[in-house]
């Protein structure tokens, strides 16, 4: 099956806190989603991704400037389920099963203060765990889940550099 995954990112910090949007778009990427839509962010995390899809490969974009509402929206009109990222959803493990059957999916990750709207827009609300945790984290475990492992074997074209597995020590291949 070819999966197609999207991220959503739902709500803003008082104090934004770039490094966090530069690691969701960082493990979005790295773990197998297409893209991922953020209301706001500075230029630095654009210029990052950039950097990171020319020397390491891929086309992973970053959609700025997008409504969260019009995002899930648009999603559901082109076919994708809606699964919200919450600590108040079903466990994942209770749900993985029927949720690796989709093949089109956009996955919604939130700061503090998700609005209770997306709570019922979700076609499913989802605990990676019933405690406080990071959207980060929550977002990794449930692409690794959902994939059940095979992100980790995904080659990117074009790439300048790949790592060349080793046991010690450092190895990069440079093209």
């Amino acid at each position: 099956m070819t999966r197609s995954i999207r991220v959503l990112r739902v709500g803003q910090r008082y104090v934004r806190d770039e490094r966090t949007l530069t690691h969701l778009c960082l493990v979005s990427r790295a773990l197998g989603a297409e893209s991922i839509f953020l209301e706001d962010a500075e230029n630095d995390v654009l210029s990052t991704l950039e950097a990171v899809n020319r020397s390491w490969g891929g086309d992973f974009k970053a959609v700025l400037g997008t409504p969260w509402t019009r995002v899930v929206k648009d999603a559901k009109a082109e076919g994708r389920s809606v699964v919200h990222l919450t600590m108040y959803g079903l466990p994942l493990q209770d749900v993985i099963s029927e949720v690796r059957k989709l093949d089109r999916l956009l996955l919604v990750v939130g700061g503090p203060k998700v609005p209770g709207r997306v709570y019922h827009s979700a076609d499913y609300n989802v605990a990676v765990t019933s405690q406080p945790h990071s959207e980060i984290a929550a977002l990794a475990i449930a692409l690794h889940e959902i994939q059940g492992g095979e992100e980790l074997k995904r080659v990117y074209e074009k790439s300048r550099l790949r790592i060349i597995p080793s046991s010690r020590g450092k190895r990069v291949l440079e093209s």
